[in-house]
């Protein structure tokens, strides 16, 4: 559905205007914190009217309360692990198997002709703008390592594509060095959802395996079953953990496999986090066991995941965001979303001032609202989160409790199945998550993939190169070049190609070479890591613009949040553990040994203070053995 309900009322219309003027001269960037705060909200405003678009040409896709009855009574107030029945009007909104929406009119988000697919060689864009130069790696040094990790961790709740059985034969350019598949580069299609109208077949829509709510479902699975498979046996509402001697650990299938809701992409940093948050789900069920003793192991279970969800999206929203985003503005716009203008000290005193506004006492519990679009994430969201430049070559492991360097090991050697192997081999838990606190991701800015990702063999054989994937996910999927993409957020594009790298002549000279002197052709990606970044931005304006919009809809649309946030659906031990746990809590709370470490951390996810012993290595941000 392309036509919907909102609109910005007039006073807000006048605000869009207003900015749009001042905007020509002076971004919001560089204006005073707080009206910078101000021009971002009322940006918001722009984007809910203009950049949500429904995939599904009739509602009748989501189905309705008398075709998708409630199962149990259960999910009033528990999660479905699929997604289903957050909302009562749409129960299949959100869910597993539901499509992926739109930032933009569909007439913009067309299938590509050959041409368009293959113009410039993806391939080619990748090797000149992607590679890693040797010994070349760029730190981000405004953030550790565990923010890169946390990231993907969330991703992985968020959205996942389905696989085609036709495969694109990439054409290689001349002189490429691909070592594999006998010299063809391969790479299975994203798989189209049936064409449910004649729209479908010249922009094809594309379906989320996973749930598109921020229920963790990479913890929990995506449907019903799954989640029972990950459960304990006991009545005691827990996830299943294996206890390996001196710590816990994800159960493992007889090929090695984890068993958690999203496995693929593991490696050690997905080790860590979902052992950690597994192990947090089981300390909130024993925080409800002992105050209700007499409740059955799927009441424990159910309010313990929605604590452990909610826990989630408040790390992301007030200490992961300020800590990639870390700009005047951007301190007071995520503290906002989550506790309003009121602020956090009042808000935990006195509870919500007002009711229903958002602006004042933050989104939780501000009542759901889906700006005439039934929820879901959109291409455009999963486009601007392809981070693969903030994995570095090399982790550095070190002793929680003195500091001495133990070992450095590539990346590589903690893929997949071999993600424990460190573990294994006596680093501790505490010590992996120490050296990813002093440890730097890479900048997300061109030429910063590491060698691995564009040699990286998977579990399923496919060797791929994920730069030349990344940018042929995008022209696959109909997302829009970076000018185009830029126009369609009502952001100006530039015309040159020294306008889009801020003056640097030398990247924009290589620009001009790869796209044949047309800067339309620029590639989203591409430019998003070539345009200048604002004071404390972990990644470009442009792609910020989606994160304005999806970022607060993600929080808006789930009643789970935004409706039923209150001590009576958490219960009120659990509605305090969320409201005052912080990701520095989570992590003393399993790993107490980190306490010393990480106590004048403000945010977790910026570079801890080191041990001593630490300081004397000087390996890390140059990633040197």
């Amino acid at each position: 559905m392309e036509s919907y309900s909102f609109q910005p009322s007039f006073t807000e219309r006048i605000f869009i205007s207003l900015f749009k003027f001042i905007n020509k001269h002076t971004p919001w960037h560089k204006l005073p914190p707080i009206v910078g705060a101000l021009n971002l909200a009322v940006l918001r405003v722009e984007l809910q009217a203009k950049n949500l678009y429904d995939t599904y040409v009739t509602g009748a896709a989501y189905g309705n309360a008398i075709e998708e009855p409630l199962p149990e009574q259960r999910f009033q107030t528990a999660r479905n692990s699929d997604g289903k029945f957050n909302s009562s009007e749409l129960p299949r909104m959100g869910c597993a198997g539901m499509r992926f929406g739109r930032n933009f009119p569909r007439q913009h988000t067309q299938k590509p002709t050959d041409e368009e697919l293959w113009t410039p060689n993806p391939r080619l864009v990748s090797e000149r703008f992607m590679t890693r130069k040797p010994k070349g790696f760029i730190p981000a040094t405004s953030l550790n390592l565990l923010a890169a990790a946390w990231i993907q961790f969330q991703i992985h709740d968020w959205v996942f594509h389905e696989s085609s059985d036709e495969v694109f034969d990439i054409p290689l350019p001349p002189g490429d060095n691909w070592r594999h598949g006998d010299g063809h580069m391969t790479l299975p299609r994203s798989k189209p959802d049936e064409v449910l109208d004649p729209s479908d077949i010249k922009c094809p829509a594309y379906k989320n395996t996973n749930t598109s709510w921020w229920d963790s479902s990479q913890i929990y699975g995506s449907s019903e079953a799954a989640t029972h498979a990950l459960r304990t046996k006991q009545p005691d509402g827990k996830l299943l953990l294996t206890e390996r001697g001196r710590e816990a650990f994800i159960p493992r299938d007889s090929d090695g496999n984890p068993l958690t809701g999203f496995k693929d992409n593991w490696w050690i940093g997905m080790e860590m986090l979902h052992t950690m948050f597994a192990l947090e789900h089981n300390a909130i069920c024993d925080k409800l066991r002992q105050s209700y003793p007499s409740w059955t192991g799927d009441q424990i279970f159910d309010k313990a995941r929605l604590v452990n969800c909610a826990l989630m999206a408040k790390i992301h929203t007030v200490e992961w965001t300020p800590a990639i985003l870390a700009h005047p503005t951007l301190q007071i716009g995520m503290a906002a979303n989550w506790w309003g203008l009121a602020g956090e000290k009042l808000t935990k005193m006195v509870g919500r001032i007002s009711k229903t506004s958002d602006v004042i006492s933050g989104i939780p519990g501000s009542g759901a609202d889906q700006d005439g679009v039934p929820y879901s994430l959109t291409e455009e969201f999963t486009s601007v989160y392809r981070m693969h430049s903030l994995l570095p070559d090399k982790i550095a492991f070190f002793n929680a409790a003195d500091g001495k360097h133990q070992t450095t090991i590539p990346v590589e050697n903690t893929l997949f199945t071999r993600a424990q192997e460190p573990l294994d081999k006596g680093i501790s838990f505490a010590d992996a998550f120490y050296s990813f606190g002093i440890n730097y991701p890479g900048a997300i800015t061109n030429n910063n993939y590491p060698d691995f990702l564009q040699n990286l063999k998977a579990p399923d054989g496919h060797i791929k190169d994920l730069g030349t994937v990344d940018i042929l996910r995008d022209r696959e999927r109909g997302v829009p070049r970076y000018n185009q993409f830029r126009r369609l957020l009502h952001m100006p594009a530039p015309k040159t190609f020294e306008e889009l790298t801020g003056g640097n002549l030398q990247l924009a000279q290589e620009l001009e070479d790869v796209y044949d002197n047309d800067i339309e052709k620029v590639d989203t990606l591409v430019g998003c890591h070539s345009e200048p970044l604002p004071e404390g931005f972990g990644f470009s304006d442009t792609a910020f613009r989606i994160f304005i919009l999806m970022a607060s809809r993600r929080l808006k649309s789930d009643r789970f949040i935004a409706t039923q946030w209150n001590a009576e659906t958490y219960t009120p031990e659990g509605f305090h553990w969320v409201q005052y746990t912080t990701m520095k809590d989570v992590l003393t709370r399993h790993y107490p040994e980190l306490g010393p470490v990480i106590a004048k951390s403000k945010n977790v996810f910026a570079p801890w203070e080191k041990l001593s012993a630490s300081e004397e290595y000087t390996g890390i941000e140059t990633n040197a053995p």
